[in-house]
């Protein structure tokens, strides 16, 4: 499912926009998108490329690229690079706004709390099954919790063997 030069560009837009590139291989194996690909959606939005980034984007990213919607689309579709630097970039948006991975992992699918917390379970169980979760180490940096009611459980960042460190996982 990944290439040398789409782990290339994963690993640049991971660093580019300050998300975890473990989190993106997860989000790009629960999507299951690929180059060229756009999915129709039952509200009339379309999924597009590896990341399957929702055609709602394509208004906002033609603004910024300064080119027409159309040109943003086939972008988007049909090449990689620029599909997985849009998925970091949404990330990473998401979480500058939440403060939380978990929850920015959420939104990257839905605002919808169940729909939301279905994926980021998606997410996680297939970071889990690809080794990309481990135990906590000594060198834990960075926590991806969520929020609510009750106390929240995580799954932390460590710098060892650059994968994510499973504490626990949000209940939410």
């Amino acid at each position: 499912m990944i290439n040398h030069i789409f782990a290339a560009c994963l690993m640049i837009a991971a660093q580019t926009y300050s998300v975890p590139p473990q989190v993106l291989v997860g989000i790009l194996h629960v999507e299951g998108g690929r180059i060229g690909q756009q999915v129709a959606n039952k509200n009339g939005t379309y999924d597009l490329g590896p990341m399957q980034i929702n055609s709602l984007w394509v208004p906002e990213l033609a603004s910024n690229w300064k080119v027409s919607r159309k040109t943003a689309w086939k972008w988007l579709r049909d090449d990689g690079c620029t599909n997985v630097n849009v998925a970091a970039w949404i990330l990473g948006r998401h979480l500058e706004e939440t403060g939380s991975l978990a929850k920015a992992v959420a939104y990257y699918h839905s605002r919808t709390p169940h729909l939301g917390k279905k994926y980021k379970s998606k997410v996680v169980d297939v970071m889990r099954k690809k080794g990309l979760l481990e135990k906590a180490g000594p060198d834990a940096k960075a926590t991806l919790s969520g929020s609510g009611k009750t106390p929240a459980k995580k799954i932390v960042m460590g710098r060892s063997e650059n994968r994510i460190s499973k504490v626990d996982e949000d209940k939410g």
